[in-house]
């Protein structure tokens, strides 16, 4: 699964988009799909937490794992660039940045400090729907780092100096990220033609002009609207002790008041399209390149499961169906992707191919429909599927691998479903999709009609003015 993400702080460069990306979708990560072997299992591995609810709407979960002295602490904010003002995009990256910069008791500049000179690591990320926060840290400074995410939802500084300095990364990342980057701009180009009505359409790092137009009690006011416990999960997992840990995040977490603002949850339903958008985006590469994007339902949809499975079928690994044929046995392409970005409000499918040298967009389009449509027709053999259901298994066992794995699949869990033992039910659903339901979801989502096409060509076949 993919998920559209900007902004991944590590104090020096700000990159994107989603693993999920995980989590960072850019050109290199269709290069790094990960070809998985093993056996189907009936069930996985559960995952046992406990769960809390504070008396200002702030849930914990907390999961014990005493492998290894370390523990993950995370909190995932529900607000992403869907829940901003149509005037005032990018706010949500902007304050993934802007949180960053200190609190009332942490000096500007000292949060990845501290957390680094006590032996840890942290990140952050932004997607359409939320707003990431993580560090892995030694077990014995678990209170340090529940302390420090707990300045920052209380006591985050906000102040003329920190906006003008996230304004100025934000500047830079626009560049690296678009200007700079081949293909930087699929994403923000795919979206604006797929979503016309729903806030989806504008992306996650948003506007600069808007950013510079905004003052300072905009952005204060967003703050305490959106980074307040009742919109909040707070997730550890890792060498804990429950009592311990339970009475660090009472005496840390308590006092931080309820939000004051009035959340915006956008009630919108993009529109189903019965034609097809094709168009050209001229940039700066040297091999074109194919996009097709397919509008996709919730990611709650019972639907997602099988829908990953198409994906990971079409391109999950050297030996993937379109990876054997437009790369390896037509050589119609050096490089190609198919993913989900299933979002809350209904995502994107995407298949996206770099044309070989002298190869043509037009070519690879036709390369591209021939495949899909061949499993519209006749679906995967009993073979293949096994193996994707091997492959498939193996994804959800390599996520829940590490305590910052863990930590991350409850809070999402708990953000979007409403509840964090979803993740024990994984495996479960996607060893109810059968064959038939793969190439139902193909012939359902992966239809011409109404999809989006974009051809990524040089600038210098740009015509004249």
């Amino acid at each position: 699964m993919f998920g559209q993400r900007v902004g991944a702080f590590n104090g020096k460069s700000h990159m994107n988009i989603v693993s999920q990306m995980k989590k960072i979708l850019s050109i290199t990560a269709f290069f790094g799909l990960l070809l998985c072997k093993g056996v189907v299992a009936d069930a996985q591995s559960r995952i046992e937490f406990k769960e809390f609810k504070l008396k200002n709407g702030l849930t914990v979960l907390m999961h014990r794992d005493h492998t290894t002295p370390i523990v993950a602490v995370s909190v995932m904010y529900h607000v992403g660039s869907k829940n901003e003002n149509p005037e005032r995009t990018g706010f949500a990256h902007f304050f993934e940045h802007l949180l960053f910069e200190g609190t009332e008791n942490i000096g500007r500049g000292e949060f990845m400090k501290k957390i680094e000179s006590i032996g840890g690591t942290l990140n952050a990320y932004t997607t359409n729907d939320i707003t990431y926060y993580h560090e892995v840290v030694p077990a014995n400074y678990l209170e340090t780092a529940l302390y420090m995410e707990s300045e920052r939802m209380l006591h985050a500084k906000i102040d003329t100096v920190g906006v003008e300095t996230q304004r100025n990364v934000v500047k830079e990342e626009m560049r690296q990220r678009y200007d700079n980057q081949p293909y930087g701009t699929i994403l923000r180009e795919t979206f604006k033609r797929s979503h016309r009505v729903h806030p989806y359409h504008w992306p996650v790092i948003g506007s600069l002009d808007h950013l510079n137009a905004a003052t300072l009690d905009e952005f204060m006011q967003f703050y305490r609207t959106y980074y307040v416990p009742n919109n909040a999960v707070l997730s550890i997992a890792g060498d804990i002790d429950y009592a311990q840990a339970e009475t660090w995040i009472r005496a840390y977490f308590s006092e931080i008041p309820v939000g004051i603002g009035t959340i915006n949850r956008p009630n919108i339903t993009e529109p189903k399209r019965t034609q097809e958008i094709k168009d050209v985006v001229y940039d700066n590469i040297q091999l074109p390149a194919v996009v097709l994007a397919y509008n996709l339902p919730s990611k709650k949809h019972r639907d997602s499961y099988a829908l990953n499975m198409l994906s990971t079928y079409l391109t999950g690994g050297n030996s993937s169906l379109l990876t054997k044929e437009l790369v390896d046995k037509q050589q119609k392409a050096v490089a190609v992707a198919a993913f989900p970005l299933d979002l809350e409000d209904g995502g994107v499918f995407l298949a996206y191919a770099v044309a070989n040298m002298g190869i043509s967009a037009d070519t690879v389009q036709r390369a591209l429909d021939e495949q899909i449509e061949k499993v519209i027709a006749s679906g995967i053999s009993e073979t293949d599927f096994q193996k994707l259901q091997a492959q498939t298994e193996n994804d959800v066992v390599s996520r829940h691998a590490s305590v910052a794995g863990i930590a991350e699949s409850l809070a999402e869990a708990k953000t979007f479903f409403g509840d964090a033992d979803e993740v024990n039910h994984e495996m479960e659903k996607y060893n109810k999709v059968t064959r038939e339901d793969i190439q139902r979801v193909a012939k359902q989502y992966l239809a011409q009609e109404g999809r989006v096409v974009l051809y990524y060509l040089p600038k210098s076949e740009e015509p004249k003015q």
